[in-house]
């Protein structure tokens, strides 16, 4: 098989064995795909639909899932499956596009019924002789307009519905699997049961991705990366760093040294929490260097967002680089990148929302070599396995946090005095948040500050005041987040404190907008 197209990450080689890879054709939902089959306790990675079969090959996946895209399989310009794919003696699902591409490529017949199908959709099971002999399925999620008309011969139609006179087809002899739904989606009732079906009757695949196994891999990894030599680690405050040097720490000990550039705009009292957790909890050796001044003094004059990204991302490690210097003999930086912040910085297959600040907002001339002992993590996953270390629950728990901090919710130029209002308003929010028991439930609440004053009466007298805006979502994975419909009790207590606590605040507001067509963040 020749190689052609983009190469893969050498880091799969180490972590697909056992596991299943998602081929992306574009979908909106590859990424829920793999979360879905790590939930299984079983390893997976998403990767190019166009990724050269023999390098696939060579990372001995259990299985192959084709996902979803947006295109028409018989339209110019297309994504192909490759034919190689479905001849690697592994078995393959395909979901919807995939199942779709499947059967282009071995002679079945896909065309636009006239017949649109998204949403909740009765499905009358033909057969239960395979894949979904134990899937007690009467209703899917649809999303598509074309569909398989004719499946491919030596296949078996096993499903249909109104519009899709083949629901899910299969052919079992070669270990091919089709279905036009998609499985994994919550709306999908025992969608979940199906991939199950796939993943340890189909592949015979063992749950072993769990938390004290990934804990024990990276810390073999580290070991073989770094060896005797020192390591630093950019502590940031919240989670995803935090486990980080957790995991770091296990693997090397005191030749770690946390690094905490407190910039200054983090929450109220998370610097001390961080200090508290690692210099006393853990006894990590930690330096904490306080610099919001010369963060400010950075970002004075700057109100475009991506560039207060980029700076805060440079600033960052010019003053972590100028600490590392320091101590002397150091080659290498732990960052807690995750799985997410890769995609959503951009790659070649995901279109740049905005830069994170430790992958697109680095700098290019960077003198240390990275250690990422998260970076094929998910932020759930990445949880959990801070619970199995020890991480207080207070941390483990703390919602995404962006790296920024507080200078991409002042929306407008960042000045200590707005650094300060919102710092406070944002307390008075997660205490009220905390009490009413909804922490948890959310996946972010937050404040933010918009430049802009308003008229106001208090005592009164006029006022000529800022407005703090209210922005709480609920999401599994913040691909998608819906606005979080807070009782009006709550947020009748969280103005009321934040008006009158709060100097420099007359007007509270709530932001009602989902992700689309808004984004969790304002900036």
């Amino acid at each position: 098989m020749a190689s052609s197209g983009p190469a893969l990450d050498p880091e799969l080689a180490r972590v697909v064995p056992g596991g299943v890879l998602v081929v992306d054709f574009g979908a909106q939902y590859a990424q829920l795909i793999a979360r879905r089959i790590r939930e299984c306790r079983v390893f997976s990675a998403v990767v190019p639909h166009d990724a050269p079969p023999d390098q696939i090959a060579a990372l001995h996946p259990k299985g192959l899932v084709l996902s979803g895209g947006p295109a028409s399989v018989y339209e110019p310009g297309a994504p192909e499956l490759n034919p190689e794919l479905l001849a690697l003696g592994v078995p393959v699902l395909g979901i919807c596009y995939g199942m779709q591409g499947m059967a282009q490529v071995l002679g079945g017949e896909v065309a636009r019924t006239g017949t649109a199908e998204f949403g909740k959709t009765p499905l009358e099971v033909t057969s239960r002789d395979g894949l979904l002999r134990d899937v007690p399925m009467e209703q899917c999620w649809m999303s598509h307009r074309d569909a398989v008309v004719k499946a491919p011969d030596g296949f078996v139609a096993t499903a249909r519905t109104s519009a899709s006179p083949v629901a899910a087809m299969e052919d079992p002899a070669r270990g091919l699997y089709g279905v036009q739904f998609h499985p994994e989606v919550v709306h999908t009732p025992f969608g979940t049961d199906l991939l199950k079906a796939f993943l340890f009757e189909i592949c015979r695949c063992a749950p072993t991705w769990t938390p004290v196994q990934v804990i024990e891999d990276q810390v073999a990894r580290i070991r073989a990366q770094v060896g005797d030599a020192r390591v630093i680690c950019a502590l940031s405050g919240g989670v995803d760093s935090a486990v980080a040097a957790l995991l770091v720490h296990r693997a090397v000990g005191d030749r770690l040294t946390c690094i905490f550039v407190d910039h200054g705009m983090l929450r109220m009292n998370e610097g001390e929490q961080v200090e508290e957790a690692f210099g006393t909890y853990f006894h990590v050796p930690l330096i904490h260097v306080k610099a919001q001044d010369h963060f400010v003094a950075a970002l004075a004059g700057v109100t475009e967002p991506e560039e207060k990204r980029k700076i805060v991302g440079r600033e960052f490690i010019r003053t972590f680089e100028q600490e590392a210097a320091k101590l002397g003999g150091v080659r290498f930086l732990v960052q807690g990148t995750l799985y997410s912040d890769v995609i959503e910085s951009g790659s070649r297959d995901a279109s740049k929302i905005k830069s994170h600040h430790n992958v697109g907002g680095l700098p290019d001339d960077i003198a240390v070599e990275l250690v990422e002992p998260l970076r094929q993590l998910f932020k759930d996953e990445v949880r959990v396995v801070g619970e199995e270390l020890g991480l207080p629950e207070r941390m483990v728990w703390r919602q995404p946090f962006p790296g920024p901090g507080l200078a991409i919710r002042i929306i407008g130029e960042v000045t200590a005095e707005r650094l300060e209002i919102l710092r406070q308003a944002d307390f008075v929010l997660q205490e009220e948040i905390r009490r009413a028991g909804l922490y948890r439930e959310l996946w972010q609440s937050f404040a933010v500050l918009p430049a802009v004053k308003s008229v106001g009466v208090q005592g009164d007298e006029r006022t000529y005041a800022y407005p703090i805006v209210i922005r709480a979502v609920t999401s599994d994975d913040a691909m998608t987040a819906d606005w979080a419909r807070l009782p009006h009790e709550l947020l009748e207590q969280i103005s009321n404190r934040i008006i009158n606590e709060v100097a420099g605040v007359n007007r509270v507001v709530l932001d009602i907008t989902s992700k689309p067509p808004g984004t969790i963040e304002w900036e």
